[in-house]
């Protein structure tokens, strides 16, 4: 009887005590992006005389002196062409090398999946001058397209083994039908597997857009011969003076910079937690 009667209390104390936790956790994460939003609308002798989140004048002119002046305008169309031109490219390469890795068995398939991974423990900084001189000798150094290709290949294997261990769960019996059907080997892949694998895009769409925006050190290099290619992270850094720091241009630029990527996160957590239980699972 004292089961019946207290044991559906305790799931439920449990229950709204992670949720606290949790609350208190969450606060806690997001509390620098709170104080970014708040100091980007300050004047710059408030920032040091008023501690609290709430401004005493909002200061809307901020963003239009980052957006304007700081040339933030330009640098978020550079930036976007740069994120959707290597989302594409990453996307594509990826999901047709992690299925065939995935789907296929071949000669030496273990060591070129073994020799593709080793490569992540090669820090970015090593294959900096390499990647630029490799750009120089196609004439594409100083130009959008070139930071784009260098873009693409930063981070490139860990979306292709996600691929592989999602396609190598998929069954079987649908290329066998396709095939049956006389459906060429490239059509069963774009046509049949890859919408299948929706949940994946979309997971590595997220995450190359993350990557990809907030990428700093290559592009600060590939952009040093033409500033008028500087990515949003590129140009934050430049308000950064010899003597002086604008703080609130700095935090305005970085909101304007952050919020598409949250927003599209927001709109697409949901395929991204889908598309990483299914690769795990696989």
């Amino acid at each position: 009887m004292k089961r019946l009667i207290f044991g559906d209390h305790q799931p439920t104390s449990r229950i709204a005590l992670i949720s606290l936790a949790m609350t208190v956790l969450c606060l806690i994460w997001i509390y620098p992006f709170v104080w970014m939003l708040a100091t980007s609308l300050k004047s710059n002798t408030e920032i040091f005389g008023n501690p609290g989140l709430i401004p005493e004048s909002w200061a809307w002119e901020n963003y239009a002196r980052a957006w304007t002046e700081a040339n933030m305008g330009r640098y978020f169309f550079n930036t976007l062409f740069v994120t959707v031109g290597s989302v594409v490219l990453v996307t594509f390469a990826t999901s047709l090398m992690g299925y065939i890795l995935g789907r296929f068995e071949f000669p030496g398939r273990t060591l070129l999946f073994v020799a593709t991974v080793s490569t992540v423990f090669v820090p970015q900084g090593f294959t900096i001058i390499p990647v630029f001189e490799l750009l120089s000798a196609m004439g594409l150094s100083t130009s959008l397209l070139g930071l784009t290709l260098a873009t693409s290949g930063n981070a490139i294997v860990i979306f292709v083994v996600l691929f592989a261990g999602y396609f190598s769960q998929l069954p079987k019996e649908l290329e066998e039908a396709a095939r049956v059907e006389g459906v060429s080997q490239w059509q069963i892949f774009w046509y049949v597997m890859l919408p299948l694998a929706k949940p994946m895009v979309v997971t590595v769409v997220i995450m190359q857009v993350l990557n990809a925006w907030n990428d700093f050190l290559l592009p600060l290099v590939i952009t040093l011969a033409n500033p008028a290619i500087r990515t949003l992270s590129v140009g934050i850094y430049a308000f950064k003076g010899e003597q002086t720091i604008d703080w609130t241009g700095m935090a305005a630029a970085a909101t304007i910079s952050i919020i598409p990527v949250v927003l599209l996160f927001i709109l697409l957590q949901r395929y991204f937690i889908n598309g990483l239980a299914g690769a795990v699972k696989g």
